[in-house]
């Protein structure tokens, strides 16, 4: 018995022990506490990292203590307070929803990161611990069933959260960009409520490239998410053909004391942009930085800025929201009118407005943030929480959030409260799924209700990957295998009214689900601009577009962007606009005169159809009939004296080929096929060889002759008309020997030549080989020459028919006329060749007929009475 007793008392002096080292645990010394918190209990218990606010300090000397933050350093964002009404009202259709968690219900414990990471560790920390005191890894009194945190809003919160949960494997859920990791942070738990930010850059990309806009302007935090867009980004861009005015960063804003450097930077950046010819800028940056952007109207007002504000076109990316803070009150905006913005796709949620609308200090049990944010959103105080005086207009608490101005508050959802609201859902959906009756955990059903006595929760993640619904809104939600929500961008027009109320005008969709080539649409119709642009859609370009006709030369040390149009060359064309080189167009095909269309070439040839064709047909015809007439003429006095004088046979034989190279003049003209070509150059070069010897045999026989009257010559027996059928038929043969070994070697045949005349492809004859061709024509010019030569020396011989003279005169006329074609007929092109050959063909044949026969025509037709040998001996006395 005495043994029990004593049992007994040290059993309670060790329970006394116990307790009151609880105790001393639980008084352990406690932070400052935060200055918000919205509580509201559950049986689970979601975290929310809210961005309601933020203190600008001084930087810490670490020689003291710094004190408590205080209401009077909170500088409020009041748009940031919808996100905590957002995650608010999702619990609240949660709780209210029959079927989602029917035996459950969710709680929700926010606090502020106020931008900073000590307080975002703080408030993590706080979430992690217990509700009242910060003991971490103990939980004091109170259970806290924390089954995840949302937050934070910006890349750089997120990161300081998760830098903790991962320790602990409590989901996070980000409604922000996802946070930059690098070699020493991974394996990180959060889930992405925002879609993947690379189909925000492409969206980016294809706006820029639907408007045509190659030279910009770019804005990025100085910061590692700013630093990721312009190492990944802007290669992306300029392989597309986008070049950059300027490349600005924006400093992040710690402490008071860095206000005028801040500012100094502003002044820069202002003078850099407004400077600069790009009239369109990418923002990319935080939530906050439009409030930097706010300074620009602000600056341009102030007597020392070098540069007047101008409109641009501002296209800034989801996570920069049109927010000002609560100085820039009666700040302009309308320097912002027409900004096109992407944002994370929703649908308006049902019931929200009215949620909103209804919210008043009076009716919010637990909301910490409440107050601070109505005293400084509509620039007023509550009388209890003032000491002695108050200063300014008093709160009533019935002031009507719909009054305030679109920069401090609006009453339609924006993305990132949409996002909040998803994140909510997809964490009931995951325990739903979790404490269905199918799903057996050890230890986890205690009397029908769901109890961990040991939070698990690292056996969240399961679900949560595999979540998909529509939530109320009608919209799906799902992740990736990469814990992105598997959405899209909204492309949104921002018209900001003289009156500075605000809407935005959905313009478009970037879709990463649609089909190729149909993931970006935009309807330019839909799209307001600033006036500034006087309604047309902007330019934004270095230079001006090269138009057809011209190419783009890069001036040497400039962008690529940056150029001078240049004129094609002679011979090449640019059919589109901004070409980098001009080209040459097909063979068949020619450039116009303003060098920007390839026109086809007209398949030209000398024709009958053409004046000089019909012209050169007709006088060969005429010529034809002369020399027809005057053979007929012969033949019909052929026994008269002056026919008989010279050898009637070869005046014969001369006429005859005459006739015969008028009409092979015919050959020439007309389209060219295999058997002209072989005719044409052959006919005329052994027909004009037959004339020439001729007009050379009768000269030699006019020698001879005279030679044979002396006594004793022994020309006489030379004498006859053997010896003019012998050198007519020898030098004849020399040239048809010439042709056939042309025709056997290298024939003449039908050729287009689409080069020597631009508009035209010329249906020719090739001659094949061309000295073959000038190998004839120097044969004829042989002949000629010894005619000339011949006849020249024997033109003073005493006979009142010799004909030396004459042929002299035609032999001159002769030789001038082929002398002048070669260089005229290398200096020709096209069918005009041709004609040249044709008038060389008629002349020459023309001054042989006319040189030689028109005397004795004039005598046989016009003075028959000096044709008898009466006078041929009179005039030889």
């Amino acid at each position: 018995m005495v043994v029990l007793v004593v049992l007994l008392l040290v059993l309670v002096l060790f329970s006394a022990k116990a307790w009151k080292a609880n105790i001393v645990k639980c008084r352990v010394h406690n932070p400052y506490s935060p200055l918000h918190m919205y509580h509201q209990s559950g049986d689970f218990i979601i975290g929310g990292i809210a961005s309601h606010g933020g203190f600008f300090s001084s930087s810490t000397s670490f020689t003291e203590e710094p004190p408590p933050a205080s209401h009077e350093d909170l500088m409020v964002v009041p748009k940031g307070y919808q996100h905590i009404l957002a995650l608010a009202f999702a619990v609240k259709e949660i709780n209210e929803h029959p079927q989602l968690l029917p035996n459950h219900t969710l709680g929700f414990h926010i606090f502020d990161s106020y931008s900073s990471a000590e307080k975002t560790y703080h408030a993590t920390m706080l979430l992690l611990s217990t509700l009242e005191k910060f003991v971490p890894n103990y939980i004091c009194n109170i259970q806290n069933n924390l089954t995840a945190i949302i937050g934070g809003l910006d890349s750089e919160i997120s990161l300081h959260v998760a830098t903790i949960l991962h320790i602990y494997k409590i989901p996070q859920l980000t409604y922000g960009p996802a946070p930059v990791m690098n070699d020493k942070i991974s394996g990180l738990f959060f889930y992405q409520m925002a879609p993947q930010e690379s189909h925000q850059f492409d969206g980016i990309l294809s706006l820029l490239l639907h408007f045509r806009w190659t030279w910009i302007g770019i804005v990025v935090m100085d910061n590692d998410n700013g630093e990721r867009f312009v190492q990944t980004v802007l290669p992306l861009f300029s392989k597309s053909g986008i070049c950059f005015a300027f490349l600005e960063r924006i400093a992040t804003l710690s402490f008071a004391t860095e206000s005028y450097n801040s500012i100094q930077q502003g002044w820069r950046i202002h003078d850099t942009m407004m400077g600069s010819k790009a009239n369109v800028v990418v923002l990319y940056g935080e939530s906050y930085s439009m409030v930097f952007f706010r300074w620009l109207t602000y600056l341009s007002e102030l007597e020392h800025m070098t540069v007047n504000i101008k409109a641009k076109v501002w296209i800034t990316t989801d996570q920069i929201e049109f927010t000002s803070l609560v100085f820039q009150r009666n700040w302009g905006s309308g320097l912002f009118h027409g900004t096109i913005s992407f944002r994370i796709h929703f649908n308006d949620l049902p019931g929200f407005h009215h949620y909103v609308e209804n919210r008043n200090p009076s009716n919010t049990k637990g909301d910490g943030f409440i107050k601070d944010f109505w005293q400084q959103a509509f620039d007023c105080v509550f009388p209890n929480t003032i000491v002695g005086d108050v200063e300014g207009n008093i709160c009533t608490g019935e002031e009507k959030l719909e009054s305030l101005p679109a920069a401090f508050f609006e009453m339609s959802m924006t993305g990132h409260s949409y996002s909040i609201h998803n994140a909510v859902y997809v964490v009931a959906h995951a325990l739903h799924v979790m404490s269905s009756p199918g799903f057996r955990h050890r230890g986890i059903m205690h009397r029908g209700r769901l109890k961990n006595q040991k939070p698990q929760f690292w056996q969240l993640h399961h679900f949560l990957r595999s979540v998909s619904f529509n939530n109320t809104a009608g919209d799906e939600v799902s992740f990736n295998q990469n814990g992105e929500v598997v959405s899209g961008f909204d492309v949104v027009n921002w018209i900001i009214s003289c009156n500075e109320s605000f809407h935005r005008v959905k313009v478009g969709r970037m879709d990463p689900q649609a089909p190729p080539g149909q993931a970006f649409t935009i309807d330019e119709d839909a799209i307001t601009w600033h006036g500034w642009f006087n309604q047309g859609y902007p330019l934004s370009v270095c230079t001006g577009s090269c138009q057809p006709g011209f190419s783009k030369k890069v001036k040497e040390g400039e962008p690529f962007c940056c150029y001078d149009c240049i004129l094609c060359p002679e011979g090449k064309i640019s059919n589109k606009k901004d070409m980098t080189d001009c080209y040459k167009c097909a063979e068949e095909n020619y450039p116009n005169k303003n060098q920007d269309v390839c026109i086809p070439k007209v398949r030209s040839f000398f024709s009958y159809e053409e004046p000089l064709g019909i012209c050169l047909a007709f006088f060969a015809c005429s010529l034809f009939l002369i020399a027809a007439l005057v053979l007929g003429t012969f033949l019909k006095h052929r026994n008269t004296p002056i026919v008989k004088a010279n050898n009637r046979n070869l005046t014969y034989t001369l006429l005859t080929s005459l006739l015969l190279c008028f009409l092979c003049a015919l050959l020439f003209i007309g389209q060219p096929d295999k058997v002209t070509c072989l005719l044409r150059q052959t006919a005329f070069g052994i027909i004009f060889s037959v004339a020439v010897s001729c007009v050379l045999a009768k000269t030699i026989t006019v020698v001879l002759a005279f030679m044979a009257t002396k006594p004793g010559s022994r020309m006489r027996k030379w004498v006859g008309k053997g010896l003019a059928n012998s050198i007519v038929l020898s030098c004849s043969l020399v040239q048809a020997g010439i042709c056939t070994l042309w025709l056997a070697t290298s024939p003449p045949f039908p050729d287009v030549d689409m080069h020597s005349v631009t508009e035209e492809t010329i249906i020719e004859c090739n001659e094949g080989s061309v000295t073959m061709f000038y190998s004839v024509l120097g044969y004829m010019g042989f002949l000629a020459i010894v005619s000339f030569t011949v006849a020249f020396l024997a033109r003073k011989l005493p006979d009142s028919f010799n004909e030396a003279k004459f042929i002299t005169f035609s032999m001159l006329v002769f030789c001038s006329v082929w002398l002048s074609f070669v260089p005229t007929y290398l200096s020709t092109k096209g069918k005009y060749m041709v004609a040249v050959e044709i008038f060389s063909i008629l002349a020459s044949s023309a001054g042989l007929l006319l040189c030689i026969f028109s005397p004795k025509c004039y005598i046989i037709v016009l003075k028959p009475e000096l044709n008898n040998k009466e006078q041929l001996i009179i005039r030889k006395e």
